[in-house]
């Protein structure tokens, strides 16, 4: 019975390392993808914007919900954007239920008063969240392409001057700019977020999008064609990542998506872990959702090629590796025994070299983009050394969690849209606790986080009273993973 025991528990373990293999492939021919992108450089079809007759109508749009701590920020930086005021109207769709809605108001109001076509535009309700909101502006838009910006991001003033131009092409769907961040030195927490998304934003995006593989819609700092939106069915509520769901609907339309690497949209990233939490929980079971929707459509397509379905259902499975990664990281311990128990056994502990390789796979990878944004240099290397383990062990902290969101988002599990609590955290520095978004409730992920940091610090006592320092470096990262998000969590309250 025992030795049947082991038997599962080693194939469950190798077939999890071999998923996570198989994604990390994937990753690096979106890596090989992104440097051959670097020497061609693409010509596009522009906008003559010295011409009046070629500037186009442009609609943006400001989903917010309860932002007091931003909205004067967001609506001040977005007056300053550059373009002719007789073809561009602002949107501020407001489903606040709070007081922010009368200082919403009264800036709207001020800013009116400037000549700039701006509208305050409420709900009596909430119905489809940031889907529902945009998909009601969209009925009274008067422009002909749409810009959308979350509450936390502050574009360049010349910033629609560098990204309508490219729309000319009657083909072109959406145009998305890369994510930047104003507080990445804010805190560790920051700092891994940062050190994620500019690997998304780079190597990702770029890697596909190079090759015509689909990307997506990242729900704001870009610009949709508005006959796009409505050829692909609107904005719908079904998923929590609505941005993903209309991307790839427009994409199987065969709709162009174009992604302007050099075109930096700064943002604020959420400051404490609660927020960042609830944003990674919605992404990710948001994914899976998108995963069960869309699966059959991008299967059963007969426009685009076998090798850009393959990226397709890999980029829609992206979340699932969280889960692939807690089932390995769960039976590592009982395989430890195993291995020591078992020495026939000792083949299926060669498949942990296929982890090292995707890790190394990774690391390359990684290292490339953090060398483009910050250069280069033996004291960036050994930065980028420390902070790409804190990254792996933080994510591996958050595989809990995340594997919950997948499951939740894989079997169908509806849930509400929770936004992120933004927090202007430069202006209001160590006054954040005040912020009244911010949830006093402890996760309830927060107790399984604390008995696995003790399952992975009792991993690390076996390794050493077993004498075998194999899965020492992995359940070490571990331990410190889920001590990290452990603690963290209360800090958050």
């Amino acid at each position: 019975m025992m030795l049947l025991l082991s038997y599962l528990v080693l194939f469950f373990y190798s077939v999890a390392i071999l998923l996570i293999f198989f994604y990390g492939l994937a990753h690096l021919n979106l890596f090989f993808n992104y440097l051959k992108s670097k020497k061609v450089v693409k010509i596009y079809d522009k906008f003559n914007f010295d011409n009046p007759n070629e500037i186009p109508f442009v609609t943006i749009q400001l989903p917010i919900y309860n932002e007091k701590y931003v909205i004067q920020r967001l609506l001040l930086k977005i007056a300053q954007i550059e373009y002719p005021k007789d073809k561009l109207e602002i949107q501020v769709l407001d489903d606040s239920t709070d007081d922010s809605i009368a200082e919403t108001a009264t800036l709207v109001s001020q800013i009116l008063q400037t000549g700039i076509d701006i509208k305050h535009i409420q709900r009596n309700n909430r119905i489809g969240f940031k889907a529902g909101a945009l998909k009601e502006g969209l009925v009274v838009a008067k422009g002909e392409f749409i810009a959308i910006f979350d509450a936390d991001f502050l574009p360049q003033s010349d910033w629609l001057l560098k990204t309508i131009p490219y729309f000319k092409k009657d083909n072109v769907g959406v145009v998305q700019t890369r994510w930047g961040h104003i507080n990445r030195n804010y805190s560790l927490l920051t700092k891994v977020q940062a050190f994620a998304l500019d690997a998304h934003f780079t190597l990702e995006q770029v890697g596909r999008n190079s090759k015509s593989h689909f990307i997506n819609f990242n729900g704001t700092a870009g610009i949709w064609r508005k006959k796009c939106i409505f050829e692909s069915g609107n904005w719908e509520s079904d998923t929590l990542t609505e941005d993903l769901d209309l991307s790839y609907r427009a994409q199987l339309l065969q709709w162009d998506f174009i992604y302007l690497e050099d075109v930096t949209t700064p943002a604020e990233l959420p400051a404490i872990l609660s927020a960042a939490r609830s944003q990674q929980f919605r992404w990710n079971k948001g994914g899976a959702e998108n995963f069960i929707k869309m699966r059959s459509r991008l299967l059963s397509s007969h426009a685009i090629s076998v090798k850009t379905k393959i990226h397709g259902l890999l980029h829609l499975l992206n979340s699932s590796m969280f889960l692939f990664v807690f089932l390995m990281a769960i039976l590592s311990v009982p395989a430890l025994f195993i291995k020591n128990q078992y020495g026939h056994l000792s083949i299926y502990f060669d498949f942990m070299v296929l982890f090292i390789v995707t890790s190394i796979i990774f690391f390359v990878s990684y290292w490339n983009t953090y060398k483009n944004l910050q250069g280069g240099g033996i004291r960036n290397f050994i930065s980028f050394i420390g902070l790409f383990f804190t990254f792996y062990s933080i994510a591996m902290g958050f595989s809990f969690q995340n594997s919950i969101a997948v499951l939740e988002g894989l079997t169908g599990k509806k849930s509400d849209f929770i936004r992120t609590p933004k927090f202007n955290i430069e202006a209001f520095k160590e006054h954040w606790k005040e912020n009244i978004y911010i949830s006093k409730k402890i996760s309830k992920y927060t107790l399984v986080e604390g008995l696995l940091m003790l399952y992975f610090f009792f991993a690390l006592y076996a390794g050493f009273m077993l004498h075998d320092f194999g899965l020492y470096p992995f359940h070490l990262m571990l331990f410190f993973g889920f001590s990290y998000v452990f603690f963290n969590s209360f800090k958050s309250t």
